[in-house]
């Protein structure tokens, strides 16, 4: 005899996974604490299955919780796409995102596509562009939406994740013994002169080898090894390496990425955008500080 599997219950699940804990996953849900306790028990009750091993001080998904999720997001996924294509057709309109180009990867694609699935008759308009000017446009109104990364947060602003700055080099390079150390930065690149500052309270000598207001023009000087560059944890090239210096250039500072958005518009559209870029930083650090560890407050 067919069994039918919650929907509610694994959307429950989904949101304690990657928000990294019941009381999250409820703030998002818009449900109580227990209520998602219980939807997670009787998920579980219903498989004959324990998704979470409550053995230790912690909880870990177990090897049935790891495949399942895999298997849950695709199906709200799908259920997400299927009722919205058919339903949502009262949304329609464009939006203006604003995002540095150097976090555009890897977590502005999911947000989007999502975003797609919940609005399909909606049009995002990507900007990439330097925080300066960013700020600059959302100031006039030009942008509905912006993410930057600065090292503090002006009013009206959220701070989404803070990362620290990593030197960033060619596979296998040894640009970053050289001296002077060549640095390659575009012209409005906000990190370099805080990275400039650090090289000078080390003692370092640098130089300028490239400057440029392309970004093409940065990565392929630095993969070619001729120079070195500084990008926000996680945000780097598969054609950069993250520089394993061993202490011979600065520690440098970390960095917020922030989320302005308009306050004229107080519709779902640009609310639930906000809540996916929230989401989307939120579950890359669960990602990548916990692997599949779950935090204490997930006992149900």
């Amino acid at each position: 005899m067919p069994r039918n599997l919650d929907m509610t219950a694994l959307r429950s699940f989904v949101a304690v996974a990657e928000s990294g804990g019941v009381t999250k996953a409820a703030g998002f849900l818009h449900l109580t604490q227990s209520a998602v306790s219980m939807q997670l028990k009787r998920l579980e009750e219903s498989l004959n299955l324990d998704l979470f091993d409550r053995s230790g001080r912690s909880i870990a998904m177990t090897a049935a919780g790891e495949q399942l999720l895999s298997y849950a997001r695709r199906m709200l996924a799908l259920n997400d796409e299927i009722f919205n294509r058919l339903t949502a057709h009262e949304y329609e309109g464009e939006i203006t995102l604003g995002v540095p180009h150097d976090i555009v990867y890897p977590n502005i694609p999911t947000v989007l596509r999502r975003f797609n699935t919940e609005y399909p008759r909606v049009k995002v308009q990507l900007i990439s562009s330097f925080t300066r000017r960013l700020k600059d446009q959302f100031a006039r109104g030009e942008v509905d939406i912006i993410l930057t990364t600065e090292e503090g947060l002006d009013q009206g602003g959220e701070t989404l994740a803070t990362l620290p700055l990593v030197w960033v080099g060619a596979p296998e390079g040894t640009a970053y013994k050289q001296r002077p150390l060549r640095l390659a930065y575009e012209h409005n690149c906000i990190f370099r002169q805080g990275v400039q500052k650090a090289l000078d309270a080390q003692g370092i000598n640098w130089e300028m080898a490239v400057e440029s207001d392309s970004t093409r023009t940065i990565e392929a000087t630095v993969s070619a090894d001729l120079a070195v560059h500084t990008m926000i944890e996680g945000t780097e090239p598969k054609h950069f390496e993250r520089i394993q210096h061993g202490g011979s250039l600065p520690s440098l500072t970390s960095m917020n990425i922030n989320l302005y958005r308009s306050a004229l518009d107080e519709g779902p559209m640009i609310s639930d955008l906000a809540q996916f870029l929230r989401a989307s930083y939120q579950s890359a650090s669960v990602a990548a500080g916990m692997t599949t560890t779950l935090p204490v407050d997930l006992r149900v």
